[in-house]
């Protein structure tokens, strides 16, 4: 074979295998959405926003999380069912980020994991500094 036959197939298996790489590495992300967006798609997304105080139960025996969310730019709210553990300090959560998709049967977003962000123990210290 001739070297230019060699060099246009070598090329040809690259571009394919960046193709499949590409097309594959982009079904795997989970893009952040709106509550709107969440609910009008049907894979898997990230939304956030702050725990509704007051607006979660978690039964022990199932281990079923469910509470509310709020977008903090819009104010609107989404009902979120999570099973597993519950996050320790979840109560005290300043921002909670859910992976997951909404279903609309139950109109609630189930989430197959959390992120929670809590405050941290040092925010509010002040670092008071001396000269000598």
């Amino acid at each position: 074979m001739k070297r230019s036959h060699l060099f246009a197939i070598g090329a040809l298996l690259i571009l394919a295998f960046a193709g499949f790489t590409f097309a594959n590495f982009k079904q795997s992300l989970t893009p952040y959405v709106s509550y709107d967006q969440a609910r009008s798609v049907e894979r898997t997304v990230q939304v956030a926003g702050g725990l509704v105080k007051g607006s979660s139960s978690y039964d022990k025996d199932s281990q079923s999380l469910v509470f509310t969310l709020q977008d903090k730019d819009s104010g609107d709210t989404m009902r979120v069912r999570y099973h597993g553990v519950k996050p320790g300090n979840f109560e005290d959560a300043i921002s909670i980020v859910a992976i997951g998709q909404y279903t609309s049967d139950n109109e609630e977003f189930a989430a197959n994991k959390l992120l929670v962000k809590c405050p941290s123990k040092y925010q509010g210290v002040e670092e008071t500094k001396s000269y000598t």
